[in-house]
Formats: structure tokens, C-alpha cells, sequence
């Protein structure tokens, strides 16, 4: 089997390809102690917040270990929701296409027959919620006889919703011969007990998640038109004394764009995304950790993984999705002691969603205005 490096971890080379392609910098704690454990075959009990970048921790093994022309289930990820089930089908899809790899989603509350027919098709991989998972069982539409890699994700979720006698009967109808892996938030005894049911001498692991000093940080709001947001941005870069900023936009297309605009207005700024190759990655945060460059403008996903010390200032120039988010970014400033301040652009269609964001992050904020506006 090729591999690859991805970060300190070997994986098979058309996985560290896709994740190449995903942006992802570096592997993340909870990725660093679980896939080599998997990857041994070993069991494991692993304690993990959302956020961490636990579904690549088992997708990653889950992938490597399924033989793709062998269209039957091989690996079955059960979830606690509908949501969870498409959003780590999307996952499995991205880091498994250059494995040509079979992912389905099964869940409830929508008919069974187009689940029937990707299933009649063949997959690879099954994500699905217990009870419709089940349902695929007993009408004999979901073999499990060839299932040798099971994962719990969200294993407290599934227990809390009442979904625990459906998940043990779900690990009974899969063969005694298989891998077994639990993921969960919290480590209750309902969950150590599934554990020492349904795991053969668990490895065990904890990751503690980022702890982001939201008092170390000032929290800024800037309303904007979304024509006038490069201005602003320049006016912040006149008016903040920073030595570097870090700028989040959503998409790649975006981030391209802005890096374009600065450059023209004679800005030293790179970009960092997916479709950039490994070493023009390395090569820009190697030049933005050594001071040479002091804007960097970026995607969510590429950021992870990012660790750089002298981050004065980080901007939302497009509204975080949600808190999770908004705390993922606001925390690349703020390290290791430092003070930092993060300034969120909300444009003239955000503050509906701005609200929301100031209810679920619980951090104070302070309203400035642009001198742009003033005149």
C-alpha cells in the first residue's frame, strides 16, 4: 500500500491527496491519537468534542480499510440525527474520491426507496441513524455480513435520545469479527457500559477541546455595506496597529478575489485554500510565521491547524456560519498569553443572523463606526 504523510501521521497516498484538497493543514490532536490506533485494528473508547476534527479520525481508517470493488457494506457509522448522517456522508464523500469510494446516507423521516436503490447499487460505507438503519436490516435491503469496521459517533447523543436498545441490537446483527469504535462528547457509564459490552479492550483517549481565552480578546462589530468591504478593510488596516491579521472569508473563490483587490491596492496579502498544492501552503505560512507577511486571508477549513503565535487581530469579513465557527476563528488570535482583537463585518443582510451569533457565543461586543460613513 502507497502512503503519504499527512502531518506526523502515514496514510494511504489517495486519502493524504484528498486531504490535500480539503485544505487541511495539519492533522488535529483528536486525529493524532486515534487514526494510528485504528489503523492497528484496535478498538476505541475516544472522548471528543464536535469541532476537533474527530469524523476525519475514524473516516480516514474507515476508507483505508474498505477494499472499493467490493460493493457491500464494509464499514457502518451509526449517529444520533438526520443532520450528523448527511453532514459526515459529505465528509466520507470528499476524503474518499480518489479511493472511489460508495458512501450512503440512511435516515428517517424520508422514503425508503431511494436509500434501497443506492444501497441495490452498492456501498461501501453506511452512515445512517439507528432506527431506519434497522429498518434496512429487517426488510434485508442492508447486508451486514461482510461489516468489519462499526463506529458510534456521538455515543452520549444516541443514549440521551433513548436510542440504546436500537444501538445494541444493531451491534448484535454485526459480526462478532469486526472493529469497534466509540466517539462521544461526554464519557457517562452508559456509554462505558456500551463500551465494555461491545469492544474488545478499548484503547482509550481524551482530547480536551481548543480552549479559546475569549477574555483575551476584544470583540469588535463593524456594520458595512457588502459593496464598501475592502474599504473598510483598509481603513481597519490604517487604523489598527497590528502585525499580522488573519482575514476569514467562506469560499475559495472569495478568499481569491480579496487577495486580488488587496495586491492591487499595493497590500502584501497571500491566500490560504484547498486548491493551493501542499508547498505554497507551507511556503505562505512559513513567510506569515516569519513576519515577511503580515495579511493572510483565508477559508475556514484551511485554518484548522494553524498555530501562530503573533496574531494581533483577526477579521470576519463574511459572518461565521454559526458559534462553533465564530469561536474557531476569533481563536487563532489571543495565544499564548496575548491579548487580540477580532472584528466581525455585518453587512446589510446579516443582522438577523448577527443576533443569533451574539446569543450562542455569550461574548460581549463593542459597536464601532467608519470613519467611511462619517464623512
Amino acid at each position: 500500500m502507497e502512503t503519504a504523510a499527512f502531518g506526523s501521521l502515514e496514510v494511504r497516498h489517495e486519502l493524504a491527496r484528498a486531504i490535500a484538497d480539503l485544505g487541511f493543514m495539519a492533522p488535529t490532536p483528536i486525529q493524532i491519537q486515534a487514526i494510528p490506533v485504528l489503523q492497528s485494528g484496535r478498538d476505541l473508547l475516544a472522548q471528543a468534542q464536535t469541532g476537533t476534527g474527530k469524523t476525519a479520525a475514524f473516516a480516514i481508517p474507515a476508507l483505508e480499510r474498505i477494499d472499493p470493488q467490493r460493493r457491500r457494506p464494509q464499514a457502518l457509522v451509526v449517529v444520533p440525527t438526520r443532520e450528523l448522517a448527511v453532514q459526515v456522508t459529505r465528509e466520507f464523500a470528499a476524503l474518499g474520491k480518489y479511493r472511489h469510494a460508495h458512501e450512503v446516507a440512511i435516515y428517517g423521516g424520508v422514503s425508503y426507496t431511494p436509500q434501497e436503490r443506492a444501497l441495490q447499487r452498492g456501498a461501501n460505507v453506511v452512515i445512517g441513524t439507528p432506527g431506519r438503519l434497522l429498518d434496512h436490516i429487517e426488510r434485508g435491503t442492508l447486508a451486514t455480513s461482510d461489516l468489519s469496521f462499526v463506529v458510534l459517533d456521538e455515543a452520549d447523543r444516541l443514549l440521551d435520545m433513548g436510542f440504546a436498545p436500537e444501538v445494541r441490537r444493531l451491534l448484535r446483527r454485526c459480526p462478532d469479527a469486526r472493529q469497534t469504535a466509540l466517539f462521544s462528547a461526554t464519557l457517562p457509564g452508559t456509554v462505558r457500559d456500551l463500551a465494555y459490552r461491545f469492544t474488545r479492550e478499548p484503547a482509550q483517549i481524551a482530547i480536551e477541546p481548543e480552549k479559546v481565552n475569549v477574555d483575551a480578546i476584544e470583540q469588535v462589530y463593524i456594520e458595512v455595506l457588502e459593496q464598501d468591504k475592502v474599504a473598510a478593510l483598509e481603513e481597519l488596516f490604517r487604523r489598527y496597529d497590528f502585525e499580522q491579521v488573519l482575514v476569514f472569508r467562506h469560499t475559495k473563490r472569495g478568499v481569491d478575489r480579496l487577495v486580488e483587490s488587496l495586491r492591487a491596492r499595493k497590500h502584501e496579502v497571500a491566500a490560504i485554500h484547498g486548491d493551493l498544492s501542499q508547498k505554497e501552503r507551507e511556503r505562505t505560512l512559513d513567510a506569515f510565521r516569519d513576519g515577511k507577511l503580515k495579511i493572510l486571508v483565508a477559508t475556514n477549513v484551511a485554518a484548522r491547524g494553524l498555530h501562530i503565535e503573533d496574531i494581533t487581530h483577526v477579521v470576519n469579513f463574511d459572518l461565521p456560519e454559526d458559534a462553533e465557527t465564530f469561536t474557531h476563528r476569533v481563536g487563532r488570535t489571543g495565544r499564548a498569553g496575548r491579548s487580540g482583537v477580532a472584528v466581525t463585518f455585518v453587512g446589510e443582510w446579516d443582522f438577523d443572523q448577527f443576533d443569533q451569533l451574539r446569543k450562542q457565543a455569550k461574548v460581549p461586543f463593542r459597536r464601532e463606526v467608519l470613519d467611511l460613513y462619517e464623512r
